[in-house]
């Protein structure tokens, strides 16, 4: 294949759903960045299909594959550089506050300057808009400088009944078109999106009055003739229909759960029970993934209110609860909860139930604003970033005919949608609610909120058999690295596989442990409180299975072992090729089994994601928050950084991103000696500005001379006598702590879907009394694909592995290492040669696929 510049493919081609697949990498020997052009590929290349559209290559959701036919002109070049010149643009937030909010105007301000706009701040959201004067001023680069790790909006928010009405809105559009501001960028909920369309639909009659008043010129008007409007969703509570995850969702799951996490040891110290409030309006979302993730004993949900008799289930529930063995019951409240009849259940109400029936000693904590506050997490920063990356590029590519659109997220892909469509949607499921159709309005909420429910109610409200006619005998194994997580994705399998009646063996020690007969019986109580528990609490080896066959099929002979859940990393993949390869010796070996990714180096082919690289991910931007801190009190120093992740820069490139690191080196992206001394010189031009650190990471193998040391020794003898450098090797705290919510939630839904599929096949595989499973769909890796699991054949995934250095050959991550230097102020080029396709929510919906 023939070698391309990676860095020359811009983001506006990358993060969007344009069918892009990976450029081919540069070796060591070719020019660098700054020296190359893109050239058309060769023939053979021209019909490579997009990464993401791996299960429907031809549409990919409607929207069609592209071509790799890159190719750009130095007048191109230029055009694209100055893509912005002559047109302003004014970001805002509005409405509530969320976590992640100024990564968005932080990339919104930076790429923008980027392109040759004017960029100006609007503070105090629509009232600033309104008022004008001071509350509308341009932004520089560094203005947004440090504000990435902060929460909430550091440009301001607030309520604004002046803009409501149409004397508000004509002060506004006054104040923009004396500064000739075309573009608005607005970041809030539902409410201050409606009102930016309005704002938009208004815009011809708003100037012409105006013109009237005498207050604007004909050549003004005619200058500002069209208004652009693109929304950015930023809401904690996840309500807004047409987009996965909303800018501050995940950052507000991250306070609930450390508050839960913190309330369940008191609440095991004295035996009680905890009624927690959490917020989300008339959205249960934060409710329903807190229960997922901490393994609440029940959930009030307004989408689904309870049955009639629910005080008699609730007060059953805890009961059992409490005689299996557990010291504490947890109850979560989503603020807006309801009863059939629309009454509203308050944690006060159930408190007096629980009191007064079961006499247990019980608290209720409203959490409040708590869970509007503190840093960003990793996610919502890079969530922030990419949205506000797209939203640049849809409003310097708007035309008058283009709709007010909102960015959002799909999957791994962040697209457009037209804004008032999303509203409608939004609005359909109030209106359902209101109407007391629930079962609607849960379908509105999407398949997503949907399977988070379908789960959480088999693990929480479903009895585990009595009786001990168990239909089949299932292992759970971890194998490879300890990862944040593993605990949950085991207490998952293990309760739904009881739930099913199954007998279900835990393997201690993986591979190893299997051969050595380390096996014992999980019951129910057995994996109790293990969904926030970090590492392997069943003991994690790399030890793969080939060496130890036979006594691996005696095991399996002696426990009765039908199928096996392996949950890991690279090893456990392996370790799975190799347990096919054995089939062929070893009848005993022929077994369903299935992979479950586990490991935050997040290698395994067949998965995106893979469970503990989110907790990794948001331990490395813990360590940077506090190291750029050190930095900017001492100023003029620079930190090199280095992360785990084998030769996988997963880790470095996310962490960069989220942290706004000024380099990340991974193995991925090759990179020479004139590389480091253009970053070096980068960041000796930096020092001249009010930003005095600088922040570089290095994957830990990303090249096997230019290692942390000799990059810091590059660093501290070119930074002589302008800036001074300092190194940290982060090591093995990257594999430690509670895991976050997603990898709670993640490995949750991981194990009941592949427990689910287990009993499948092991039925399917029953022949003659006994089961005999040799076909390669029988042992698999489940995987996120896009927005969906998927089963692929461990077999099939082999052409798609590198297994010298252990990683995918294909890697979706990689198509945002562009955001990382335009962000950081690198000169690189920009292609803007291909042009995004507005999709509509209904064609998404219909397309979209359950995870």
């Amino acid at each position: 294949m023939r070698k391309e510049e990676f860095h020359l493919k811009f983001f506006m081609c990358v993060i969007q759903s344009r069918g892009l697949v990976r450029p081919p990498q540069r070796t060591a020997g070719e020019a660098s960045t700054s020296s190359m052009l893109i050239q058309k590929p060769p023939p053979e290349t021209d019909n490579l299909k997009s990464l993401h559209a791996m299960d429907d290559p031809g549409t990919m959701e409607g929207i069609p594959v592209l071509k790799n036919e890159w190719i750009m002109t130095h007048e191109e070049h230029h055009a694209a550089k100055t893509l912005g010149i002559g047109k302003a643009i004014a970001v805002l937030t509005s409405g509530g506050d969320a976590q992640g909010m100024n990564a968005a105007v932080r990339a919104v301000v930076r790429v923008g300057i980027f392109t040759g706009a004017r960029v100006f701040f609007v503070h105090e959201g629509y009232q600033g808009l309104v008022d004008g004067g001071d509350h509308i001023r341009e932004a520089t680069w560094e203005s947004v400088s440090m504000m990435l790790q902060l929460g909430g909006t550091v440009i301001g928010s607030a309520r604004c009944k002046d803009f409501r009405e149409r004397e508000g809105r004509l002060r506004a559009a006054y104040n923009l078109v004396k500064r000739g501001i075309t573009n608005l960028c607005v970041i809030g909920g539902d409410g201050s999106l409606t009102g930016a369309d309005t704002f938009r639909s208004e815009w011809s009659d708003l100037l012409s009055d105006l013109q009237k008043a005498g207050k604007i010129t004909a050549e003004e008007a005619t200058k500002s003739s069209y208004l652009n409007i693109v929304g950015l969703v930023g809401s904690i509570d996840n309500d807004f229909c047409g987009t996965d995850m909303t800018i501050g969702t995940d950052s507000a799951l991250h306070r609930i759960i450390e508050i839960v996490d913190a309330i369940t040891t008191t609440a095991q110290s004295h035996q009680r029970t905890f009624v927690l409030e959490v917020m989300g309006r008339h959205c249960g979302y934060l409710a329903l993934v807190t229960s997922l993730s901490c393994g609440a004993d029940w959930v009030f949900i307004p989408e689904c209110p309870p049955d009639d008799d629910w005080e008699e289930h609730l007060c059953r529930r805890l009961s059992e609860t409490r005689t299996r063995g557990s010291r504490l019951n947890i109850i979560i409240v989503a603020e807006g909860a309801i009863d059939k009849n629309g009454k509203p259940i308050t944690s006060e109400d159930i408190k007096n139930l629980v009191v007064k029936r079961l006499g247990y000693d019980t608290r209720v904590t409203v959490l409040g604003h708590v869970q509007r506050g503190g840093t960003p997490s990793a996610f919502d920063r890079i969530l922030g970033s990419r949205m506000g990356v797209e939203a640049v590029m849809a409003l310097l590519e708007g035309t008058p005919d283009t709709p007010a659109c909102v960015v959002s997220l799909s999957g791994n892909q962040a697209v457009r949608l037209p804004l008032m469509e999303c509203v409608q949607v939004t609005k359909d499921v109030t209106k359902a609610m209101n109407d007391r159709k629930f079962d609607e309005a849960m379908k509105l909420r999407g398949r997503s909120f949907m399977n988070n429910w379908e789960v959480y109610k088999l693990l929480a409200h479903v009895r585990p058999p009595v009786t001990k006619g168990s239909t089949h005998t299932v292992a759970v194994m971890n194998v490879g690295a300890p990862a944040a997580g593993m605990n949950a994705a085991v207490r998952s399998t293990v309760r739904i596989g009881l739930i099913q009646g199954n007998r279900v063996l835990v393997v201690h020690d993986g591979f190893e442990g299997l051969a050595k007969g380390q096996i014992e019986e999980a019951g129910w109580s057995y994996v109790g409180g293990w969904t926030g528990q970090g590492g392997s609490k069943l003991g994690t080896k790399r030890t793969l299975p080939k060496k130890s066959f036979e006594q691996i099929s005696a095991n399996i002979t002696k426990f009765n072992i039908q199928g096996l859940v392996i949950i890991g990393g690279f090893e456990a993949y392996t370790g799975g090729l190799e347990l096919m390869e054995g089939r062929k010796q070893f009848d005993e070996l022929c077994i369903p089994f299935v992979v479950i990714p586990a490991t935050v180096s997040n290698n395994v082919p067949g998965s995106d994601f893979s469970v503990g690289a989110d907790t990794a991910l948001n331990t490395i931007c813990t360590t940077c928050d506090r190291i750029k801190q050190s930095a900017a009190g001492t100023k003029r120093r620079v930190f090199i950084i280095e992360t785990m992740g084998g030769y996988c820069g997963y880790l470095a490139t996310m962490a960069g991103l989220a942290a706004g690191a000024d380099a990340a080196y991974i193995f991925e992206e090759p990179f020479t000696i004139r590389d480091l001394q253009a970053n070096v010189e980068h960041l000796v031009q930096k020092m001249k500005t009010t930003v005095k650190r600088g922040l570089v990471l290095r994957n830990e193998k990303c090249n096997e001379n230019y290692t942390t040391d000799f990059i810091f020794n590059l660093y501290s003898e070119e930074g002589k006598g302008i800036f001074d450098s300092r190194k940290n090797v982060l090591g093995h705290m990257q594999q430690g702590g509670s895991p976050t919510p997603f990898d709670r939630n993640f490995a949750t839904k991981m194990g009941a879907k592949a427990m689910n599929w287990m009993s499948g096949k092991i039925k399917e595989s029953y022949r003659n009394g006994r089961i005999f499973a040799n076909t390669p769909d029988s042992g698999c890796v489940l995987g996120m694909r896009k927005r969906a699991l998927v089963f692929q054949p461990v077999t099939e995934l082999k052409d798609q592995t590198d297994f010298e250095h252990r990683i995918p050959k294909e890697q979706w991550w990689l198509k945002l290492r562009p955001i990382l230097k335009i962000l950081a102020k690198y000169e690189i080029d920009l292609d803007t040669s291909e042009h995004a396709h507005l999709e509509h929510i209904s064609r998404k919906r219909s397309g979209e696929t359950s995870i």
